[in-house]
């Protein structure tokens, strides 16, 4: 799709595609955890590296540690020590080469003070020193950022500028999440790491991706491809389920938490890549890390937006407590919307998926630990006396990550499916069960396999690095295609009052959901009130209003309610066109205001006569239209490439000709006029969708624009006080002799340009939108409550 084009574009002006995943050689590798006394730290990771150096002990390589932290040595050097002795030998290693070992590591691991540029220059002399003592060659270099994200771009030019190896030897700079905060802070973030570091030397940690039933899902599906391809498609799958329960609260990371939420947390990552591996096209090598990722994106491209309908969200009741006690806020001031659980249906805009609700469900204080991803299939046997039959339960493939009632990972297929291949030696199928049932069925009723011997998720993603296989990391294009796909859905809810539930057992069945075509809603209408919510702007209650403004009809209401009726009154109009005239002539224009009524029109107007509607541009700015900046690219990403027009009713403005922009001698906008005076009757859209801008520009016509000067014309060259400067616009000639004018104003902070717009009795340069003022059609002016009263 077009807009994943751009952010390909823009990853090479970041540094690059994917690149091949390195040759190895033989020599000394210097491991260097940044953050090396932390939390982290101490949990997983240098007992990940414990059992990477247990692992490779004999493989030809030699291997250094250091623990680098902020700390003092005198300070971080006795807690390393520490931290150190706790690391555990696998199992199958006897009590007394483990003692050997540990020694072994020990002795090979440091503190030292990793805090200024020259730390690191430090840092890197010693390494040197060594190598150059002992006579070593250089293998690699391997550091771990255990440290905040607004840390990675500073610690990073210091490991370009100071820390990179030399002759040939490698770099591998391992990065956790988060990885921004949306869209434009992911973007920056790649853009800085960009600078000191190429993309294959960045590893991405999304833990997920090391959890051993995760790790198996293409396996699984290359393996039994054969049962799986007549199956695993629109026809047969009822629904994909992605869940990720926790019993736990957030107390200790509420200053973390209470800016990121769950959606944040767990669906933006985890989730998300879950929900990748079970639906991309199967790639021809499973372990070709740029073949993985192009088929990644491919999915990701193909998702239709995510609006507010699309997702449910809930608050546990006491977070506002803890809000209040770890960042020492009074009542007043704690009531955060930060929810604590989410789920979100998405849907796949191709053939092989389309109408498969895909399920994201994650939440803090719920009823139990576990994690799964279930391939529910539909089921067509009806069984008249025996409804136990093994043919009439739930047909389901459930890639168990852990926890929950049967306590280790597995992959689990209904009986009534197929049996399905071994995943190798390192598994093993278990035949002898406890008494539990997983999501509905008696564990007998699966066939179940289950890894020989249970591996933490990091120590396996550090052999993953080790080993330089990049398919287990999360790379550029990944990471901003899934922020792309989130970013619309968070902006949508963060003014979301999140429904209140108690936790634990006593949820019940709050937080049950119903799935209804495209849209998600909670079962359960019944919910526990939240004082602090009362009083608050919402929609409940209240329906569109219709009144006058500025002489010209008026219909107000809160924001949802305001989009829906406009897009009610847009499909009427297109209706009644088609029925007249067979075809419906629509210009849109620019700019954020229209995009919610494009979420609304994809996912909630189905029928809409979209093959005989030809959409033009109400203005563009001079860019390229493959750039974000571009308007036509707005409109393509956000509702063309999701319905089904034909491309020869899109006609965007042509603002580059003869490979420059927006030159008059080119003669841009008369091919544009000549366009649509060829096609629009009289040169007359049926309906004109307008904005307006704070400063009272519409379209793009500003103040001081010189509009006599366009005469006749329907089409111009104008210039806006903002960049890109250059902008081509239809003329109000051309707007008032629309049929229909639509004026969409919304947000708080259009209620003073509502107010000083209203005082004006007839036509201000200032205020070029009073202009408007269509000669024979109808102009109707859509405001919501928020910009209408404040």
């Amino acid at each position: 799709m077009l807009g994943f084009a751009l952010l390909l574009v823009l990853l090479c002006a970041l540094g690059g595609a994917e690149g091949r995943e390195e040759v190895q050689r033989h020599g000394h590798i210097s491991v260097v955890i940044v953050g090396g006394t932390g939390d982290l730290a101490k949990k997983y990771l240098w007992q990940g590296f414990f059992q990477l150096y247990v692992k490779e002990i004999n493989s030809g390589n030699s291997f250094s540690f250091h623990g680098g932290g902020l700390s003092p040595i005198e300070k971080g050097k006795p807690v390393l020590f520490e931290i150190l002795k706790a690391v555990s030998c696998p199992k199958a290693v006897s009590e007394e080469r483990c003692a050997v070992l540990k020694e072994q590591f020990l002795r090979l691991s440091q503190y030292r003070q990793l805090k200024t540029l020259e730390d690191y220059q430090a840092l890197s002399k010693q390494i040197e020193k060594q190598l150059q003592e002992e006579g070593m060659t250089e293998a690699g270099r391997l550091f771990y950022l255990s440290v905040p994200a607004f840390a990675y771009s500073g610690v990073s030019e210091k490991i370009n500028s100071s820390c990179r190896p030399s002759g040939g030897a490698w770099l591998r700079v391992v990065l956790e999440k988060p990885f921004g905060h949306d869209l434009s802070s992911a973007q920056a973030l790649a853009s800085q790491l960009g600078n000191s570091l190429k993309e294959e030397e960045m590893y991405r940690i999304d833990h997920y991706l090391g959890k051993q039933a995760v790790s198996k899902i293409l396996p699984f599906r290359l393996e039994n491809k054969k049962n799986l391809n007549p199956i695993w498609n629109k026809h047969h799958i009822e629904r994909v389920e992605i869940v990720l329960k926790e019993t736990l609260d957030v107390k200790g990371r509420i200053h973390f938490y209470d800016q990121y939420g769950v959606v944040r947390d767990v669906l933006q990552n985890h989730l998300t890549e879950v929900m990748m591996l079970l639906t991309m096209k199967l790639p021809k090598n499973i372990s070709n890390a740029e073949e993985v990722n192009q088929n990644k994106l491919q999915i990701l491209s193909s998702l239709l937006p995510l609006g507010k309908n699309q997702a449910v969200v809930g608050q546990y009741q006491s977070y506002k407590t803890e809000v209040q006690q770890e960042l020492n806020q009074t009542t007043d001031q704690s009531v955060s919307l930060t929810p604590t659980f989410a789920a979100v249906v998405a849907h796949i805009d191709n053939a092989l998926y389309e109408g498969v609700p895909i399920l994201f469900v994650s939440g803090k204080r719920l009823n139990e630990r576990v994690g799964y991803a279930r391939v529910l299939f539909k089921n067509n046997i009806f069984c008249l006396q025996d409804h136990n039959s093994v043919h009439c339960k739930p047909k389901q493939i459930v890639f168990y990550f852990g926890h929950g009632s049967l306590q280790y990972p597995a992959i689990l297929v209904s009986k009534n499916l197929f049996k399905p291949a071994l995943m190798g030696k390192e598994w093993m199928e278990v035949t002898e069960h406890k008494n539990v049932s997983v999501l509905g069925l008696p564990i007998t009723d699966y066939y179940v396999q289950t890894p020989r011997e249970q591996r933490d998720a990091y120590a396996e993603l550090i052999s993953h690095i080790y080993a330089a296989h990049k398919s287990s990391f999360v790379s550029t294009e990944i990471l901003l295609g899934s922020w792309y796909m989130w970013t619309p859905l968070l902006t949508s809810l963060k003014d979301t009052f999140p429904r209140n539930y108690p936790g634990g057992a006593d949820n019940a069945g709050l937080l049950d959901i119903c799935l209804d075509g495209n849209d998600i809603t909670f079962n359960n209408m019944e919910v526990i009130i939240n004082h602090d919510q009362m009083g608050s702007s919402s929609a409940s209650g209240f329906k569109a209003m219709q009144g006058k403004f500025r002489s010209a009809d008026m219909v107000s209401a809160w924001t949802e309610e305001l989009v829906e009726t406009l897009a009610v009154d847009l499909q009427a109009a297109a209706e009644a066109a088609v029925h007249e005239e067979g075809v419906f002539h629509l210009a849109v224009s620019g700019g954020s205001t229209p995009l919610a009524l494009f979420y609304q029109l994809v996912l909630h107007h189905s029928t809409f006569p979209w093959r005989s509607t030809h959409v033009w541009m109400v203005d563009e700015r001079c860019v390229p239209l493959t750039e974000l900046d571009s308007n036509f690219h707005n409109l393509h990403e956000h509702l063309l490439q999701h319905v089904k027009i034909p491309y020869y009713n899109i006609h965007p403005m042509p603002v580059q000709l003869n490979q420059r922009l927006c030159v008059e001698e080119d003669g841009g906008a008369l091919v544009y006029e000549r366009e649509l005076s060829k096609m629009v009757v009289n040169s007359s859209f049926h309906f004109v969708l307008l904005g307006v801008g704070y400063d009272g520009h519409t379209a793009s016509l500003f103040p001081g624009e010189k509009v006599n000067e366009h005469g006749e014309s329907l089409v111009a060259l104008t210039e806006s006080p903002n960049k890109p400067h250059q902008r081509m616009s239809l003329t109000f000639n051309a707007i008032n002799q629309a049929h229909r004018v639509a004026l969409l104003v919304m947000g708080k902070g259009k209620h003073e340009l509502v107010t000083q717009v209203s005082r004006i009795k007839d036509v201000s340069d200032k205020w070029p939108v009073t202009r408007v003022k269509p000669t024979h059609g109808t102009l109707v002016w859509y405001i919501d409550y928020d910009a209408l009263i404040g």
